[in-house]
């Protein structure tokens, strides 16, 4: 099997803005383009962010809705923290040390766009607990 590319679509309300944070911000770069969407490539996967005219809702946390790239090392988490530190990104959360000493144990931090999309970027100590540990019951907070 080829390489499989994560897709998603989300509400934006401008794109100059969406530049800004994408592009400029986390260092997405730019595919197709059209007047009420584009397509971005997040860490090789697609992201089309489509112009909606209704405003995007905000949440009251992270849940239920949130999306974002889980990095293989820390240095590459890392990284974009940094980089959305440098670049005044608008942390949702700031980062965390998550579960320390289990097999869930990871790092995480939050954006927030400038339309109220919620990003997580994330590092796993023990890789397996991405999909696997299935004998603990605790998701999120």
């Amino acid at each position: 099997m080829t390489e499989v590319i994560f897709h998603l679509a989300f509400p934006i309300e401008n794109i100059p803005d969406t530049k800004k944070f994408y592009v400029d911000g986390l260092g997405c770069t730019v595919g197709r383009e059209a007047t009420n969407s584009m397509i971005l490539n997040l860490y090789g996967h697609q992201l089309v962010a489509h112009i909606t005219d209704k405003p995007v809702p905000r949440q009251t946390g992270i849940y239920p809705r949130h999306f974002g790239i889980v990095f293989p090392t820390l240095a590459d988490w890392q990284a974009l923290l940094d980089r959305s530190t440098s670049r005044q990104l608008k942390f949702y959360q700031s980062a965390k040390h998550r579960f320390p000493g289990e097999i869930t144990e990871h790092r995480t931090f939050f954006l927030e766009d400038p339309f109220a999309n919620l990003l997580e970027f994330k590092y796993y100590t023990h890789p397996e607990a991405i999909f696997g540990a299935s004998d603990f019951t605790r998701i999120g907070d």
